[in-house]
C-alpha cells in the first residue's frame, strides 16, 4: 500500500510503498476514502523539516532541552547518534480521515466489514491507503453524512474540546483569534451553542468566510474593527471567552485576549502560539487561562487509546470518541457546515505536489482533502519471505571449562524456568547478569550466584571471557539484542520469539552474515522434552503424509500483563506461537510451506493450519476461552495407521501394531528446558553444531509471522523461499 511520509532531517516528502498494517484485536483495518490535511499542524511540521538544524532547534526548544539532558546523561557521541538516527527516519503525516472498514479485529462488535467510519489519531489515521485504528479512535458515520465531510472528524473534535473548555453560556460573546481551520470550526460550534462570535484574523478572505458561516463580525486584529465589534456586542464589558486558535511566534494574540476580555473572563489556548502572559493585564482582570488538550479526555492515555478502556460516562461525559461522534452528528444534522472550508481536493497520488504547493503559497487553503482511488487497491501477494541463511561461518572453537554465561534479563521466566537448571551445574559459571534496574540485577546475583551484576550491556558484550549470552527480555528487544550479541562474537540463547517482524528477522540474518557467527539457539524447548522424544521414537519412521492436531489451552492473561501490550510487544501468539510450530515441524521433520489462520469473533482464539512439503498438515488450536482445569497442551499425530498422543507432558501413548503407554508422571511436567540447556552448553563447550539448525529457527519464525499476515489478508500465506 502507499503512505505519505517525511524525512525530518532532509525535509523530503514521499509517497512510499509500505506493508499493509495487521488487523490486531481491539481495532479495525480501514481503507481510506478521504483524509484531511491540517493546514496548520501539518504544514508547521513540513516547514520545520525544511529548516536548517539551527532553525529546527529554535522552533523546538522543548526538544533541545531533552537533547541537552541526554548529553549530560549519555555523552555527546551517543546523543548525536540517537538524535541523527531519529531525525534521519521517515515519519508519517496525517491524523483525520474517513474510510471503509476492511477487516474487524477480535473484540470489536460495534462495526462490521463495509461500514463507514471516521478515524482519529496521529499514529492511526494517517495519510495512507490502509490504517489500523483502535476502538476508541473511530466512530461509525451517521446516516446520510458524506465521507468527505466526515474526514473532518478529528479537527472537529479538537475544536469541540476547546469550546467545552470555555464553558460557553447562551447569549455570551466570544472572541476567536485565528480563523484557520480550527478557528473556523470553533466559530461555528460557538454559534450553534447560542454564542455571538467575533473573529480576528489578518486574512480578509478568512474573515469573510467566518462571517458567511455565522460569525457576528470579523476583522484584522491590527485594525479597530474587532475592538469596535466587541464593544458594541458586550456593552463595553469585554468578551466572556477568548479562544486562541492562532499559531506563530508573535505574542499579539495573548495581549489582544487580555485587552478585550471582561473581568474574570476565560482564555482558552487551542493552537500552538506564543504564551508570554502580560502579568498585570491578566492579574488585574483575574483572567482564567485554560488549555485544551487535543481531541478531549483520553488523549495521550495508552489504556484509553490503545487498549480500548473507556471512561465511565458518569465521570467523564465527553471523551475523544464521544467528541468525535458528537461532531459527526452536528455535521449530519447541518448544524456545522464544512463544505465551504474545502479549498481543494487532490488525488492521493499527488500528495507530494500538494504539500509543496501549500508550503510555497501557490495553493492558499483552509482545508485540503486527499481523495483515494475508488478502485480496490490490489492486495499484496499473500507471502512471507523465509530469508536464506547466507553465512561464511567462522570456525567454532571449543571453550575452556567452565563455560561462562551472561544473562540479559532476569524476569519471571528466566528465574523460574532457566536459571534453576544452570545454578550449580558442573562446567558452568554464571558470570554476569544485566538488567535495566540495579535492584533486579542485585536480586538475581544474590539468588543464583552470579559473579557480577550490572546494568551496562556494552561492558558485558565487550568482555571476551564471556562465552555465551542469554537474551531473556521483553519480546520487542529480542532481535536487537541478539544482533548485538552475535556481532560481539558470542554464542546466543534467545527466548522466543526471535523476531516480531520480517525486517527484524532479516536484521538477525544480516548480523549472522556480517559476523560469520551463527551460534544461535531460540528457546523452543518442547522438542527436547524427554517424554515427547520417547514417544516420537516409539512412533517410528513414517512413509505417508501425516495429520497433526495440537490444542493449546492458553487461558486468560492476568490484568496488567505486559503480554497484552500488543502495540510494542506483538500479539500473544507472536510471542509464544513459535513453540508450537517448532514442535509440529520437529515431529513432521520438515518446515512448513504455507500458513492459514482464522480468528474467532470477539476473542483471541486462533485456528492455524500449516501445510508441509509432503502433504502433511498440522492444525494448531490456540484458545484463551477454555476451562482452566483442562490440560494446557494436548497433541495427536496420525500417519501410516499409527497414532501418537501427548497429554500435557505428563503422559504419552502410541497406538499401532503394538500399544505403548508411558507411566504417568504425578508432579513433574518436563517440557524440555533442562535438556535444551544441556544441549546448548555442550555445543558452546565443544564447538559442535547448535542444537537446532539456524535454517529451522528462521523457518519457524517466518511461519509465526505468517499467522498475522494470514489473519490480515484473510487468505493462506505462502512461505516464499529464495
Amino acid at each position: 500500500m502507499k503512505q505519505v511520509v517525511q524525512n525530518y532531517k532532509s525535509g523530503e516528502l514521499a509517497v512510499l510503498d509500505v506493508p499493509v498494517p495487521g488487523c490486531k484485536p481491539g481495532g479495525v483495518l480501514v481503507r481510506t476514502s478521504y483524509s484531511l490535511i491540517s493546514t496548520g499542524t501539518e504544514l508547521m511540521k513540513v516547514s520545520e523539516a525544511g529548516m536548517s538544524m539551527l532553525g529546527k532547534a529554535r522552533s523546538r526548544p522543548d526538544q533541545v532541552a531533552k537533547v541537552m539532558q541526554s548529553v549530560a546523561t549519555n555523552g555527546v557521541p551517543a546523543t548525536y547518534r540517537k538524535v541523527m538516527g531519529k531525525l534521519d527516519s521517515y515519519t508519517p503525516l496525517g491524523y483525520s480521515l474517513c474510510g471503509v472498514v476492511e477487516q474487524v479485529g477480535a473484540g470489536i462488535e460495534d462495526v462490521k466489514v463495509g461500514d463507514l467510519v471516521a478515524c482519529a489519531g496521529n499514529e492511526h489515521a494517517l495519510h495512507a491507503e490502509l490504517n489500523w485504528v483502535p476502538k476508541n479512535l473511530y466512530t461509525p458515520l451517521p446516516d446520510g453524512l458524506a465521507p468527505r465531510h466526515a474526514a473532518f472528524g478529528t479537527v472537529g473534535s479538537i475544536a469541540m474540546q476547546g469550546v467545552r473548555q470555555g464553558e460557553p453560556q447562551l447569549g455570551e460573546v466570544a472572541l476567536v483569534i485565528g480563523l484557520g481551520l480550527i478557528g473556523q470550526l470553533v466559530a461555528q460550534l460557538l454559534t450553534a451553542s447560542g454564542v455571538r462570535v467575533v473573529g480576528a484574523d489578518p486574512d480578509p478572505a478568512r474573515c469573510e468566510l467566518a462571517e458567511r458561516l455565522g460569525a457576528a463580525a470579523c476583522g484584522d486584529p491590527a485594525s479597530s474593527t474587532v475592538e469596535s465589534a466587541v464593544a458594541e456586542l458586550t456593552g463595553g464589558h469585554g468578551v466572556d471567552q477568548v479562544y486562541l486558535a492562532a499559531g506563530g511566534g508573535t505574542n499579539q494574540p495573548v495581549e489582544l485576549a487580555a485587552r478585550l476580555s471582561r473581568d474574570r473572563g476565560r482564555v482558552v489556548d487551542i493552537g500552538k502560539c506564543r504564551l508570554d502572559l502580560p502579568w498585570n493585564a491578566y492579574y488585574e482582570k483575574e483572567l482564567d487561562v485554560r488549555f485544551s488538550r487535543s481531541y478531549g479526555p483520553g488523549r495521550y492515555d495508552p489504556e484509553y487509546e490503545l487498549d480500548g478502556r473507556d471512561y465511565p460516562i458518569g465521570y467523564v461525559r465527553w471523551t475523544e470518541r464521544r467528541n468525535l461522534a458528537c461532531f459527526l452528528d452536528l455535521l449530519a444534522r447541518g448544524r456545522v457546515d464544512v463544505e465551504p472550508l474545502v479549498s481543494h481536493v487532490a488525488a492521493f497520488d499527488d500528495a507530494v505536489e500538494t504539500y509543496q504547493r501549500l508550503k510555497d503559497g501557490d495553493l492558499k487553503a483552509v482545508a485540503v482533502l486527499f481523495r483515494y482511488s475508488e478502485q480496490a487497491v490490489e492486495a499484496e501477494a499473500p507471502t512471507v519471505a523465509v530469508p536464506p541463511v547466507n553465512v561464511k561461518r567462522n570456525p567454532a572453537r571449543a571453550v575452556k571449562t567452565p563455560v561462562r554465561l551472561a544473562f540479559v534479563g532476569a524476569g519471571n521466566y528466566a528465574t523460574s524456568m532457566l536459571l534453576p537448571h544452570l545454578t550449580g551445574r558442573d562446567g558452568v559459571e554464571l558470570s554476569t547478569v544485566v538488567t535495566t534496574t540495579a535492584l533486579s540485577a542485585a536480586n538475581a546475583k544474590r539468588k543464583f550466584g552470579f559473579a557480577e551484576a550490572t546494568t551496562d550491556l556494552d561492558a558485558v558484550l565487550g568482555d571476551k571471557s564471556i562465552d555465551a549470552v542469554f537474551v531473556v527480555t521483553r519480546h520487542s528487544s529480542h532481535a536487537d539484542l541478539t544482533c548485538k550479541a552475535l556481532l560481539a562474537g558470542k554464542s546466543v540463547f534467545v527466548e522466543k520469539p526471535l523476531a516480531l517482524t520480517e525486517d527484524e528477522l532479516a536484521g538477525v540474518l544480516a548480523a549472522v552474515e556480517e559476523s560469520g557467527n551463527d551460534r544461535l539457539q531460540v528457546g523452543f524447548n518442547r522438542r527436547f522434552a524427554p517424554l515427547l522424544q520417547e514417544a516420537r521414537k516409539r512412533f517410528g519412521a513414517r512413509t505417508g503424509p501425516a495429520s497433526l492436531r495440537y490444542l493449546v489451552n492458553a487461558g486468560r492473561l492476568q490484568h496488567g500483563s505486559w503480554y497484552l501490550q500488543q502495540g510494542t510487544e506483538g500479539s500473544r501468539f507472536a510471542g509464544e506461537g513459535g513453540h508450537f510450530i517448532d514442535t509440529a515441524s520437529w515431529l513432521l521433520d520438515a518446515d512448513p510451506v504455507s500458513v492459514y489462520a482464522v480468528a474467532s469473533s470477539g476473542n483471541e482464539d486462533l485456528q492455524v493450519v500449516l501445510r508441509y512439503p509432503d502433504g502433511s498438515t498440522a492444525t494448531l488450536s490456540y484458545v484463551t476461552t477454555g476451562a482452566s482445569g483442562f490440560p494446557k497442551e494436548t497433541l495427536d499425530l496420525v500417519a501410516d495407521g499409527k497414532v501418537l498422543r501427548l497429554d500435557d507432558f505428563v503422559r504419552a501413548s502410541v497406538y499401532g501394531q503394538k500399544k505403548w503407554v508411558s507411566s504417568r508422571l504425578p508432579k513433574a511436567r518436563d517440557k524440555g528446558q533442562n535438556a535444551e540447556l544441556a544441549s546448548f552448553i555442550r555445543a558452546v563447550r565443544t564447538g559442535g553444531p547448535m542444537p537446532v539448525p539456524l535454517e529451522s529457527l528462521v523457518a519457524t519464525t517466518a511461519a509465526t509471522l505468517a499467522v498475522q499476515a494470514s489473519l490480515t489478508g484473510g487468505a493462506p500465506v505462502t512461505l516464499a523461499r529464495a
